[in-house]
């Protein structure tokens, strides 16, 4: 079974400061975009393929889906949705990408590894 990795969309965008907050959705577009190179060569320690679910909120909200990246609307918190995505998931390998302590501590209770913005998002 492939590794489900959901990305905290608000939190991997604002991890670089590169004008996002001027066009939320276009710079949640542009993850998704640059996540979907990670579908099928993977991640180091998560070979590909892999599931690849991009969570966002708020003002990101309206950006389509691709091929090798799904886009969820979170109705509400983007952090409650990952984590019932993750709870969902449970007995398979999740890897959740954020660098929100709180919402790695959730998923962390629920078997989920965790990993850092730079995963998918390399700094400037």
């Amino acid at each position: 079974m492939t590794t489900l990795l959901i990305v905290d969309g608000a939190n991997v965008v604002g991890s670089v400061p590169d004008g996002w907050w001027r066009d939320r959705r276009g710079a949640a577009g542009r993850l998704r975009d640059g996540l979907a190179d990670f579908a099928e060569p993977g991640l180091p320690g998560h070979p590909g393929p892999l599931e690849i679910v991009l969570v966002v909120e708020g003002a990101a909200r309206g950006v389509d889906s691709v091929p090798g990246v799904r886009v969820v609307e979170a109705p509400g918190s983007g952090d409650d949705r990952i984590v019932e995505l993750v709870a969902e998931a449970r007995g398979r390998a999740c890897l959740v990408v954020t660098a929100d302590r709180e919402l790695r501590r959730r998923v962390g209770e629920l078997g989920a590894e965790v990993a850092g913005p730079r995963t998918v998002r390399p700094g400037p």
